[in-house]
C-alpha cells in the first residue's frame, strides 16, 4: 500500500532524543513486531520488520540503549507476504533485554500487553508507542468510505494498551478482531490525520488530509449532480403525465369545457416544459401560478366527474404506464 510505505518512510526518519520516548518506541516495535523464543535453553528476543532501514534502526537503538549486540538476518517472503522481511535477534542477553523492555515479568512469564510505565507516560512517550507500533505492524488506506489506520496486534491486551494510549492523546481508536487477529482501528478522517501528526508523519498527514478534502468535494459535486438529474427526470415525467391528463380532459368535455378552463388547458399543452409560473406569464391577461394550477385542477376534476357519470375512462387512464403517481 503506497500510503503505508510513505508513512513508514517518514516515521523511520523521526528521531526523538528523549530517552523515555526512545525506550517507548523501541519497546512498541519489539512488542508488535517481535516475540520471545527459546534457543538452546536461552531466551531470545526477535523482531521481524519489513525494511532494512527499520531493522538497522532497531539494532542501533538496542545497542545504544541496552548495550546488546543483535544479529540481523533477511527472511524470505512466505505465504501472502510481498517481498522480504528482516529479523533483528538478540540471543546473548536476551532474557535480560526481555525483562528490561517488559516482554517478561520478574517471574519469567511473558507479558501480553505493554508496560504500565509506558502507557501512563507523557504525550511524547504515548506518541512514541504509536510510532513504534505503526512501524512494526501498521497500515493506512486511502480516504474514502473504507478509510482506516490499522495496527495488527500480537494480543488483545496489547491492543487495549494501544487504545488506552490513543485515548490519552485525544484520539478515538477501537480494538476489534478480524479473522482471529486483534487489531486497533482508527476510522474517523480527522482522527486519522491527528494520529499521523502525533506519530510524527506531518507530511503524510497533510497529504492525506488534502486527498480527503478533494474526495469530499468530488463526492459532494456528484451528489448535487445526481440530485439535479433526479429532479429534472421527475419534472419531465410530471409534465408528460400532466399533459396527458389535460388532453384527455379536453377530449371528455368537448364543447362543454368553460372558456377559462380551456385557456388553462391549452396553455399547458402549448408549453409542455414550462412551469406553472411560466404558464401564467403566457396567459392573456397574465395569471398567477396559483390561478393556473387551480384552473387545471378544476378542468381535470370536471372531466373525471363526467367520465365517472358516463362510464368512460378518466383522465388518469391517459397517463403512460410507469408515470402514475
Amino acid at each position: 500500500m503506497p500510503l503505508t510505505a510513505d508513512v513508514k518512510t517518514e516515521l523511520a526518519a523521526v528521531r526523538d532524543p528523549r530517552p523515555t520516548a526512545r525506550v517507548a518506541e523501541l519497546t512498541a516495535v519489539l512488542r508488535f513486531a517481535g516475540g520471545l523464543h527459546s534457543i538452546a535453553g536461552r531466551v531470545a528476543v526477535e523482531a521481524e520488520v519489513d525494511s532494512d532501514v527499520l531493522a538497522r534502526r532497531v539494532a542501533r537503538d538496542l545497542m545504544e540503549i541496552y548495550g546488546v549486540r543483535p544479529e540481523l538476518a533477511r527472511v524470505q517472503a512466505s505465504g501472502g507476504r510481498a517481498g522480504g522481511h528482516f529479523a533483528v535477534r538478540v540471543i546473548d542477553g536476551g532474557e535480560t533485554l526481555a525483562r528490561q523492555t517488559g516482554l517478561l515479568d520478574q517471574r519469567r512469564r511473558p507479558v501480553r500487553g505493554l508496560p504500565n510505565r509506558l502507557t501512563t507516560g507523557n504525550r511524547g512517550d504515548l506518541a512514541a508507542i504509536w510510532r513504534g507500533a505503526f512501524l512494526a505492524a501498521g497500515s493506512l488506506s486511502e480516504p474514502g468510505r473504507s478509510a482506516a489506520l490499522e495496527i495488527s496486534c500480537p494480543s488483545a491486551e496489547a491492543g487495549m494498551a494501544l487504545v488506552g494510549a490513543a485515548h490519552r492523546l485525544g484520539i478515538s481508536a477501537k480494538a476489534r478482531e478480524v479473522r482471529g487477529v486483534p487489531r486497533v482501528v482508527v476510522r474517523d478522517g480527522e482522527a486519522i490525520r491527528q494520529t499521523l501528526a502525533e506519530m510524527g508523519a506531518a507530511k503524510t498527514a497533510s497529504a492525506w488530509e488534502e486527498m480527503r478534502q478533494r474526495r469530499e468535494v468530488r463526492a459532494g459535486v456528484n451528489r448535487l449532480v445526481n440530485f439535479d438529474d433526479a429532479n429534472l427526470r421527475r419534472s419531465a415525467q410530471a409534465a408528460v403525465a400532466a399533459c396527458a391528463r389535460v388532453e384527455r380532459a379536453l377530449e371528455i368535455l368537448g364543447d362543454e369545457v368553460p372558456d377559462h378552463l380551456k385557456q388553462a388547458g391549452d396553455l399547458r399543452l402549448a408549453h409542455r416544459d414550462a412551469s406553472l409560473d411560466e404558464l401564467g406569464h403566457h396567459a392573456d391577461p397574465p395569471l398567477t401560478k396559483d390561478a393556473v394550477a387551480g384552473r387545471i385542477r378544476r378542468l381535470l376534476a370536471m372531466a373525471d366527474k363526467k367520465a365517472a357519470a358516463e362510464g368512460l375512462p378518466d383522465t388518469e387512464s391517459a397517463v403512460p404506464a410507469g408515470l402514475e403517481d
